[in-house]
């Protein structure tokens, strides 16, 4: 590998690296070799490091490197800057604006999954490794310094100057004196990957003779179709519903009928809120730019709620109707299936795929997730009793996934919907307006045993209209699961384009999480408006133009004021918006054009005047 050492003072550093196996050294420093010779056993160093076959380049700028060097060896697996410093008192202004030209240069030199090391002084980046931390402004803000250049920091552990060979540091203030390396710590930063580019889409579906398309949402274009369930797919969200498929087929006989579930409902969606449902128009014909929708949907009818057949409708030619809906869960799905009694009694149905909600934004609220449900039609007072058998045999499933992910201990309990009162997250609420919920699903995980609710239990006595069969049905959030057993404290992570994701879960093994971009920076918006007169605020649809502007780049959403005028009864709401992205970088610039563009399209679509 080809390994590129900045701003050496003595060489010392570079010396005790040429040795490795595999590695070929470019040592540079800033000065002449006349002025850099004259360090303290500098020209000793040099001489090892020629001898070794390594390279010694001098007067080189760390932020032009592109200039150093001819385009055939310009790709560096690694590269080190160890202690950086503009010389003599600069302040820490001049230090981050020297960092960020050295990483702008760096993206220029660096091979596509190389690594930047930057060793500093304690307390100078500015991140939580830091003991003591500084105050933000007053230290380097190293990571989001890193971050307008589009790297992110992956790691970060001691420099542990003692066990380093021969090594001496030496520059501080530009003279032949060292730094303080005790508590330094060094760096590590790798490429982020590329901002993505949401172009629109449309998905192509087949409603018996005709083919017919429709424009995905905007928010859920990276989402769309990404097969996370496919039989090909080692993504922690198959594992789990695999390894509870083949749990509950011990306990019952087990029908999966997850290929043929409609991924489009029509009519009006019976007890749910509009603002939590995501509308599409259907138009006939194949769109410029259509994408097919993943093998289950691409031949799949829509399921209709105000009792219109569509597909005679298409049979016969007649028009289109204007709006359809992603559906929001697999519940209609299951109740379709018991109105024509396609089903075995005692035997346990299980659909899974993914559900679309409009929801606010939290780190557990996903516009998209995928829902497993399972549905048994039992005799009726044995219901209970199969709930307990039911809800066993998930605890033993998850205590044996558990153990293959060291550090987590979750415990499983069933708590009655009466217990939860009405402190309902978004998740939870919206299952309520699906049907009655009589027990919650929790999954309790050290720090917090108390518990996250993570699927429901419903018995509907009266769906068959029987006397002798009554109808248990359980959800579970998959996607919620997956981060409670691997340790992922952000849903957006189980949808990222990084690589480096699924590569901690090779073949379908679970194990805990390792985020591999820490300490990402974070940037604070307020922005306040009035809003129309007479008129009631869609909370919900301001976080859902905050997702699509953003790209998913808006962790955080907070009301900080709601003000009524007086006189007039005008209404002013400020909320404060924060931007982070949690698996690639984020710069401060762009951060503060989502603003700008979240700005004009809240007054755009909701009609408020901003203040």
């Amino acid at each position: 590998r080809r390994v590129l050492l900045l701003g050496e003072g003595n060489f010392s550093f570079a010396a005790a690296l040429c040795g490795a196996q595999g590695t070929h050294v470019v040592a540079t420093c800033y000065e002449s070799e006349e002025e850099a010779a004259g360090r303290g056993g500098a020209a000793r160093s040099i001489r090892r490091l020629r001898d070794s076959g390594a390279e010694v380049v001098f007067s080189v700028d760390c932020t032009k490197l592109k200039e150093h060097f001819l385009p055939g060896k310009r790709e560096f697996d690694r590269i080190y800057f160890n202690f950086p410093h503009c010389g003599r008192k600069a302040g820490v202004v001049k230090n981050r604006q020297l960092l960020a030209r050295f990483f702008h240069s760096c993206a220029e030199v660096l091979a596509q999954e190389g690594e930047v090391h930057v060793a500093l002084c304690n307390g100078q980046g500015g991140t939580p490794a830091d003991q003591p931390r500084r105050e933000w402004h007053n230290s380097w803000q190293i990571v989001a310094v890193a971050a307008g250049a589009g790297f992110i920091l992956s790691d970060v552990h001691p420099f542990k100057a003692e066990n380093i060979d021969g090594y001496k540091c030496t520059g501080y203030r530009s003279q032949d004196k060292s730094f303080c390396v005790e508590g330094a710590l060094n760096h590590i930063f790798t490429r982020s990957t590329a901002p993505l580019c949401f172009t629109p889409v449309s998905c192509e579906t087949q409603l018996r003779s005709q083919k017919v398309s429709f424009q995905v949402p905007q928010v859920l274009v990276d989402k769309i179709n990404r097969g996370f369930l496919e039989v090909n797919s080692s993504h922690p969200v198959r594992t789990i519903k695999e390894k509870l498929s083949a749990g509950l087929s011990q306990a019952f006989p087990l029908q999966n009928i997850s290929s043929c579930l409609p991924l489009l409902h029509q009519g009006h969606p019976h007890g749910l809120c509009h603002s939590n449902i995501f509308w599409v128009t259907l138009s006939p014909g194949e769109a410029p730019s259509t994408e097919k929708t993943s093998q289950g949907l691409a031949d799949a009818v829509l399921l209709s709620h105000s009792g219109q057949d569509t597909d005679k409708n298409v049979q016969e030619g007649c028009p289109l109707p204007k709006q359809f809906y992603l559906r929001p869960s697999l519940l209609p799905h299951a109740q379709a299936i018991i109105k024509k009694r396609a089903f075995s009694p005692g035997t346990l149905q299980v659909l899974s795929g993914p559900v679309f909600r409009k929801c606010r934004i939290t780190p557990h609220s996903m516009p998209v997730f995928h829902e497993m449900l399972m549905v048994l039609v039992v005799s009726r007072g044995t219901e209970n009793s199969c709930i307990q058998m039911l809800v066993d045999n998930i605890k033993t499933t998850m205590n044996s996934l558990h153990q293959g992910v060291p550090g987590v201990k979750p415990s499983i309990s069933l708590q009655e919907a009466t217990s939860f009162g009405t402190e309902l997250n978004d998740f939870a609420a919206f299952e309520w307006q699906l049907g009655e919920i009589q027990h919650f699903l929790c999954v309790g995980t050290d720090p917090d045993p108390s518990g996250s609710c993570v699927g429901f239990i419903r018995t509907a006595p009266d769906e068959l209209k029987s006397c002798e069969l009554v109808v248990v049905s359980a959800s579970l959030n998959l996607d919620l699961l997956a981060m409670l057993l691997c340790g992922i404290s952000d849903w957006r992570m189980l949808w990222t384009w990084d690589r480096r994701f699924l590569r901690q879960f090779p073949e379908g093994q679970l194990r805990l999480f390792k985020s591999f971009s820490l300490y990402p920076p974070s940037y604070v918006h307020d922005v306040s408006f009035w809003v129309p007169d007479g008129e009631e605020f869609d909370e919900v649809a301001f976080h859902t133009l905050a997702r699509r502007v953003s790209g998913e780049m808006v962790v955080s959403i907070q009301l900080r004021d709601n003000f009524q005028q007086p006189g007039t009864g005008r209404r002013s709401l400020c909320y404060r918006v924060t931007f982070q992205s949690c698996d690639r970088a984020l710069g401060c610039g762009e951060a503060a054009e989502m603003q700008l563009r979240f700005r004009e399209e809240i007054q755009q679509h909701l009609g408020v005047t901003l203040r």
